[in-house]
């Protein structure tokens, strides 16, 4: 069969050798590699790290002309077995490609394996050997012939299993765990010396039978095992999602630390309410329960349109904010579901999502359809306008599941929960369409919902989510606005740089004033500004200020009235109190929560 090779080829240089053998190739067979990799939608070019790509048939080298940019053609003669060897430079820290030095390594199979054209569906082998002393394997791709560090054979079913299995090499914490019966591992890289395992265990551990059960109630899942790998890395965040694995990356301060000698006990991780948890731990947790749900939510269930991938080129769907958006929202739903958060805690997780949504003035230009067929060259391209022009498919996204949920809840016709599982069943876990969300949405809520999809998905206007979480039993109040809200920008600042402006938010009144992205805010009237809310109390009753601005060395004075933009402030959100028995809508409502919040 079709086979690869990867070895080290110098930690120090940062380079794998990789060599890929096929047996009976094609007189002119083309070998391409990946220009991105699923579940992030940029073209990245991974062909740019390659080098030294030599060919041969037995003894004799034969020509290996490229193509074009991730494109080489091999003038084969005859049929003897082909054999094509290549560097490989890794030393990328995300989550999407290779990287490697001294201490660890890691890669996708998009970053590394060439694609034999024409013969992407036969089987595919692996070989890993020559790891330096001490380092292991860590990967869901199945096993032939191992040794007890996991160097020797893996086999794929096909290419697109080949490169959906990420690997992490190095001496890493290892533990385990089972969820609904079927074995789970967890991989970490670089933590530090005082992390708790066994907390990340007992936590992932509730996130994944949460996830089980919603998808299949007791039932196993469709995968026999899982590996999560996390890289602990000074400051980082993000994650990327494979058929029965994902990569993290985390702080390393965020991770659980063990109590030390002395100190009060962490909470027992058995108990059925979490109450310790920091911020960062919080949103680690977000993060695992994000990329879990996707083994259901796109690794399974999927777009159409990404039945097959085409490695070559982008693969535009407008669906994104179904499969992005719609795993955001359940993420943190679910772990208040498994008991790691408690209500209050979810709601302020939610306010956050909401204010994000409504701080972004490009919610009123693009729809979350549009967002998402646009993620190939606006979503990871940010720049000093993305707030004005565009609208996350993550966040706006989860914000229509939310609506649709407590649409369908509030109707007492079901809920999201029976949608999702529904096109589960109506797909077998396949590819789904458009029209199949506006179907099942239709089967659960006994009406269509197009008018709903329309306008929120297709839409630009706001979401009801005031009155729905109003009528959920969550109260909403919206905070004073902070002075960044208050002009309209968004500001990084410092005692080196002092205050520099970031973005400039359309209609805000430092737009109106003149302000642009790169200027920096030195003064207002007679008074040195040190920091943006300085101005709190710098500023005149009636808001008039004259701002004194450096832009390309030049000192600009700008007329400033302060005027807050409505709804400007932060959203916050919280449980109404205990319902009166004699007051049948607070009922309702009460009832309505715990429904939509217990699953």
């Amino acid at each position: 069969m079709i086979s690869h090779r990867i070895e080290i080829a110098d930690v120090h240089a940062h380079q794998f050798r990789v060599t890929l053998t096929v047996p009976q190739p094609a007189p002119q067979q083309r070998l391409s590699l990946p220009a991105w990799i699923p579940g992030s939608y940029l073209v990245r070019e991974f062909a740019r790290h390659l080098s030294q790509l030599q060919a041969r048939q037995g003894s004799r080298e034969i020509a290996l002309q490229q193509l074009d940019k991730a494109t080489w053609l091999a003038a084969c003669d005859g049929r003897g077995t082909l054999t094509v060897s290549y560097l490989v430079y890794a030393f990328d820290t995300s989550v999407r490609t290779a990287f490697l030095d001294a201490q660890r390594g890691f890669y996708n199979g998009t970053s590394v394996f060439l694609r034999v054209e024409g013969r992407e569906a036969e089987p595919q082998a692996v070989e890993m050997r020559g790891l330096p002393k001490g380092w292991r394997v860590g990967t869901s791709l199945p096993a032939v012939k191992t040794d007890a560090r996991g160097q020797g054979l893996y086999q794929a079913a096909d290419y697109d299993e080949l490169v959906d299995h990420p690997v992490e090499l190095g001496d890493f914490w290892r533990g385990e765990f089972k969820a609904a019966g079927v074995p789970h591992e967890f991989i970490v890289a670089g933590a530090l010396p005082d992390f708790d395992g066994e907390r990340l265990l007992a936590d992932a551990r509730r996130i994944c039978e949460a996830e089980i059960a919603f998808w299949h109630g007791r039932k196993k899942p469709h995968f026999k095992r899982y590996v999560f790998m996390l890289n602990a890395v000074d400051d980082g965040y993000g994650g990327l999602e494979h058929r029965a694995s994902t990569a993290l990356i985390a702080g390393r301060r965020d991770l659980p630390q063990r109590a030390r000698p002395g100190a009060q006990p962490p909470a027992d991780p058995k108990a059925e309410l979490k109450t310790d948890l920091s911020e960062g731990y919080v949103t680690l947790l977000g993060l695992i329960s994000h990329e879990y749900f996707h083994t259901w939510n796109v690794k399974r269930l999927r777009p159409a349109e990404f039945a097959r991938y085409d490695y070559t080129q982008e693969n535009y769907t407008e669906l994104l904010w179904f499969f992005e958006g719609f795993t955001s929202y359940y993420d943190d739903l679910l772990l208040l579901r498994a008991g790691l958060v408690d209500e209050s805690r979810y709601l302020k997780l939610l306010a956050k999502t909401v204010t994000g949504v409504l701080a972004a003035p490009g919610r009123q230009v693009q729809s979350v359809a549009q967002s998402s067929f646009d993620a190939w060259v606006k979503y990871y391209r940010g720049d000093e306008n993305t707030p004005n022009a565009t609208i996350s498919y993550y966040t706006k996204g989860s914000l229509v599941a939310l609506a649709l949920d407590l649409t369908l809840r509030t109707r007492g016709r079901g809920s999201l929960d029976d949608v999702m599982r529904g096109l589960w069943a109506r797909s077998d876990g396949g590819p789904i369409s458009q029209d199949d969300i506006a179907a099942v949405l239709h089967e659960v809520g006994g009406r269509s919902m197009a008018a709903e999809l329309q306008a929120w998905v297709h839409g630009t206007g706001e979401l009801p989510l005031k009155e729905l979480l109003q009528r959920a039993g969550v109260n909403w109040s919206q905070q004073a606005p902070t002075m960044a809200q208050r002009l309209g920008l968004r500001v990084a600042e410092s005692a080196l740089t002092g205050i520099k402006v970031s973005h400039v938010l359309r209609g805000g009144a430092a737009e109106v004033a003149g302000l642009s992205a790169g200027d920096e805010l030195l003064g207002v009237d007679d008074w040195r500004l040190r920091r943006l809310d300085d101005l709190l109390r710098l500023l005149p009753d009636d808001g008039r200020a004259t701002l004194l601005v450096s832009r390309d060395q030049r000192l600009l004075h700008l007329p400033l009235v302060a005027a807050a933009l409505p709804d400007s402030g932060a959203v916050a959100l919280s449980p109404a109190g205990a319902a009166a028995e004699n007051n049948k809508a607070a009922v309702a409502a009460q009832s309505l929560r715990q429904a939509w919040m217990r699953g």
